[in-house]
């Protein structure tokens, strides 16, 4: 009997169980940015990943189990992606910072869901009720600035710059307005609002560094 939740193209029975859980994780993260986790149900990412609910509880206990495995997932696809990034090239360290920069906004392109974030997304609607999807948020947000306070020190070191700022909490503000960024392009519509966040941390830190936010516009990414 043909089952009408199953693509036509795909099996779920025939799928690999390794593969079965990357294909929902991959689609968790297509989803949930499209149309944010509590929309997200499991029998739709069962539907569109081409597998069975059984494989789905196989893989995870529960939705929330899910999500938090997709923040995780998130993280690790993610830091490939920056890893391999052109920002690190530069050999000042602040020439560094200024190229992440630029490279976080060339990152806002396309449709919302494409240059959103997902564990922004998800923290945003279950921080009061998931401490699990909660921690592995925090996790991949903190993670992911902790991997720019080695430039960003290196910078303040090579410029005698101290206290009030801290290598940590300055990482940790390039995430804050990048996420706030992204929730006033949800609000408006469109990616403006991104853009705009990006060029203002921008001209944030030339301010801190440089003396003047003017400078940020004529820094290049190279």
């Amino acid at each position: 009997m043909k089952n009408d939740n199953q693509p036509a193209t795909a099996s779920p029975a025939r799928i690999p169980r390794g593969e079965a859980r990357t294909r929902l994780l991959d689609t968790a993260l297509k989803l949930i940015r499209e149309q944010g986790f509590a929309a997200t149900s499991v029998d739709a990412l069962c539907k569109e990943a081409g597998v069975t609910k059984g494989a789905f509880f196989h893989h995870f206990d529960s939705k929330e189990a899910l999500g938090a495995a997709a923040a995780d997932y998130w993280s690790e696809t993610t830091s490939a992606l920056f890893a391999a990034a052109p920002y690190h090239a530069p050999a000042d360290p602040l020439d560094r910072v200024f190229a992440y920069l630029d490279f976080r906004a060339a990152l806002i392109d396309g449709e919302i869901a494409e240059f959103t974030c997902l564990v922004g997304t998800m923290v945003q609607e279950t921080y009061g009720s998931s401490d699990a999807i909660r921690d592995a948020c925090n996790r991949s947000i903190t993670g992911h600035a902790a991997t720019l306070e080695a430039d960003i020190q290196a910078a303040m070191d090579a410029r005698g710059i101290g206290a009030p700022y801290t290598a940590q909490s300055l990482a940790l503000l390039t995430q804050s307005v990048l996420q706030g960024g992204f929730i006033t392009a949800k609000a408006a519509g469109h990616k403006g609002p991104a853009l705009d966040a990006a060029a203002h941390l921008k001209r944030y830190f030339a301010f801190i560094f440089d003396g003047s936010p003017a400078r940020a516009d004529t820094r290049s990414a190279a």
